[in-house]
């Protein structure tokens, strides 16, 4: 199974939607809520990301949400 990293804001929809979308998938995840984890924000701001979802799949980096590329980096 992949290991799979969700950066996150407690307000986001688009955040929202990919953790559903990998419960309903049972992909497991781990979430980095950037609001709380100051470490997680300062990798984000390192990387030049200033908006949420980021997802990370086997320290492959994608901006926001789209399933058809999350799942091409899943199934690898």
């Amino acid at each position: 199974m992949a290991d799979v990293t969700i950066y996150t804001t407690p307000t986001c929809v688009h955040c929202k939607a990919a953790k559903a979308y990998m419960q309903e998938n049972d992909i497991p995840y781990t979430e980095k809520n950037v609001v709380e984890d100051t470490e997680a924000r300062a990798w984000m701001n390192e990387r030049g990301y200033r908006g949420v979802p980021v997802i990370v799949v086997d320290g492959e980096e994608m901006m926001g949400f789209d399933p058809q590329k999350f799942n091409e980096l899943v199934n690898r």
